[in-house]
């Protein structure tokens, strides 16, 4: 028996994403192919596809463990015990810090989020629905302590996601950045 055949598959389809995005921001997405990720790994492309449909499965996977990330950083702002309004800024700094840092700093990397966001509606979408949760919960605590205007939560909280989604955004954020804006003054000015 092979040591393949003893890989628990969570590990095995672990293995797998970790590769395809070391090989998608090295290579780019469009030029690698699910061949290139089974040779990496040293297994075949059909193994691959035992794990994960196509290749655009693989970049929904990604794209699904980096909004993770994101999403675990914003509930640990929210759940802080730093005014709400301190909060709130830190929360979209820190979004953009991320994105800065880890999607937004090369071509080809960019190539992959366009991919991600072109073909994972229901993840965006979900990821959308965590962050206006997290806002809110934020805005709910400053109505609370008298530090915000009583507003509705929910509809505010959208209000406050579609505005700073040049921040949050992606593909927005690096196309500001090539426009040469200072994104972190910006982002500070408006959640002031």
């Amino acid at each position: 028996m092979n040591a393949q055949a003893k890989t628990n598959p969570d590990d095995t389809r672990a293995r797998i994403v970790a590769v395809a995005e070391t090989l998608f921001r090295r290579l780019g997405y469009a030029k690698t192919a699910v061949a290139d990720i089974a040779a990496e790994l040293e297994m075949s492309p059909a193994n691959v596809y035992r794990f994960f449909p196509s290749k655009t499965a693989i970049v929904e996977a990604i794209c699904r463990h980096c909004l993770k990330d994101v999403e675990d950083q914003a509930w640990r702002v929210a759940r802080s015990k730093a005014p709400a309004a301190e909060r709130m800024e830190r929360l979209i700094l820190e979004i953009l810090a991320y994105h800065k840092e880890n999607l937004v700093t090369e071509q080809r990397v960019n190539d992959m989020v366009l991919a991600a966001i072109e073909h994972s509606w229901e993840t965006i979408r979900t990821h959308r629905e965590v962050m206006s949760n997290v806002t809110e919960l934020i805005l709910r605590d400053g109505i609370e302590a008298g530090d915000f205007e009583p507003v509705d939560p929910r509809a505010t909280a959208g209000l406050i996601m579609r505005s700073m989604v040049c921040f949050t955004h992606p593909l927005m954020l690096g196309q500001c950045i090539d426009e040469g804006q200072d994104v972190e003054a910006e982002a500070h000015s408006r959640s002031s």
